[in-house]
């Protein structure tokens, strides 16, 4: 039994199970102005227990206000914030404390008092509720041993890599058995390697203890790493959200599509720079495949089906949430319109979205 697995009755938040129970956080139209800027605006998401939900956006689009409001930090200037099935617009300083307390965080920077050991920096949420000092020892313990830090008790910040550092913010996070977990930006300042394991620990916390977790980022590698479903935040606005897998197939938004760019397939430049409007002899086509349709035959049976040749020009075939997911970059010929359209059509019904770039213009 590992160490995660044998936590599971000490750390377990609130149950997913149970029916009729509110989501963990639920935002209903909630604005927020400073001034002449718009931070957010009629946003309204939804955080059901035991979910990993990526709230991505660049800067400025209004997460850190997001969060604010969340926990109480901000006053939304129009409607409803709920957290954990308890409203919290309009709630006093006092009766905020508590509330706070079923919300654990965790940093960019880590925030760690340099000053205390890490087995201190664990134990200060739990000295701020009351504990006595035995319970409070117990309790470090036991986060020490989930994040595989039991030798480092007694040290210093300083003395700890960056992500040794992440692993103790971590541990202080969930100190208060918290029911929604915030991840702010969290990996931003570590390198990839210790970006991965640092995901694979919430992932594990996630998956044992059904803790509900909200990542704030604006790297799409996070989300697709151990993300359910995304929301994408843009000026003030949630312009798309869904699964994880079926926004990386087939994203709406321009902004969802600008941060995609670099996980998607993409005409190679030479090819892309000789595209012209409109159909020709070498008419360029993008389908998108999810699922099963990553593995059907579909240039044979095109063939086979309506007599239409198509060339694989570019394109590739990833996994996401365990399902596949890729993006086929096609040549037809354009030069009839009957043919040409009918092998669209039977792409159509084969795949999950079809998309005419153009034509290629031949060199002179």
């Amino acid at each position: 039994m590992n160490a995660l697995t044998g936590l599971l009755g000490a750390l377990t938040a609130e149950p997913t199970d149970e029916a009729g129970r509110p989501p963990v956080v639920r935002l209903a139209k909630v604005s927020k102005r400073f001034g002449a800027t718009t931070a957010l605006d009629d946003v309204s998401l939804s955080i059901q227990r035991g979910e990993v939900l990526g709230l991505i956006g660049r800067s400025g689009a209004g997460k850190s206000t997001l969060i604010r409001c969340l926990n109480g930090l901000e006053r939304p200037d129009g409607g409803e914030v709920e957290v954990d099935g308890r409203s919290i617009v309009g709630l006093g300083e006092r009766e905020l404390q508590p509330l706070r307390r079923r919300i654990g965080m965790i940093f960019q920077h880590f925030n760690l008092l340099s000053a205390k050991t890490v087995a201190d920096n664990i134990a200060l949420p739990l000295k701020i509720e009351g504990q006595g000092r035995a319970a409070r020892r117990g309790r470090v313990a036991e986060l020490l041993d989930l994040i595989g830090l039991a030798d480092k008790a007694n040290a210093y910040p300083a003395q700890l890599s960056g992500g040794q550092k992440q692993r103790v913010g971590i541990a202080r996070a969930l100190a208060a058995r918290p029911a929604l977990l915030l991840s702010d930006e969290a990996t931003s300042a570590l390198d990839p390697e210790t970006t991965d394991s640092i995901l694979a620990l919430l992932k594990d916390i996630n998956r044992a203890l059904g803790l509900t977790i909200l990542l704030i980022t604006h790297e799409m590698g996070v989300v697709r790493a151990i993300a359910d479903r995304v929301a994408v935040l843009d000026e003030g606005r949630i312009v798309e959200q869904g699964p994880v897998w079926r926004v990386f197939a087939t994203p709406r938004a321009a902004t969802t599509r600008s941060l995609l760019r670099a996980f998607q397939p993409t005409l190679p430049e030479a090819l892309a720079a000789r595209l012209a409007p409109g159909r020709g002899a070498r008419s360029v086509v993008k389908v998108v495949v999810v699922g099963e349709q990553a593995r059907e035959p579909l240039l044979a049976e095109l063939a086979l089906t309506i007599g239409a040749r198509a060339s694989l020009l570019h394109g590739g075939v990833d996994e996401v949430q365990g399902r596949a997911v890729g993006a086929l970059f096609l040549e037809l010929d354009g030069r009839n319109e009957t043919s040409f359209a009918a092998a669209v059509d039977f792409l159509r019904q084969r795949v999950s979205e079809v998309e005419t770039l153009g034509h290629v213009v031949d060199d002179a």
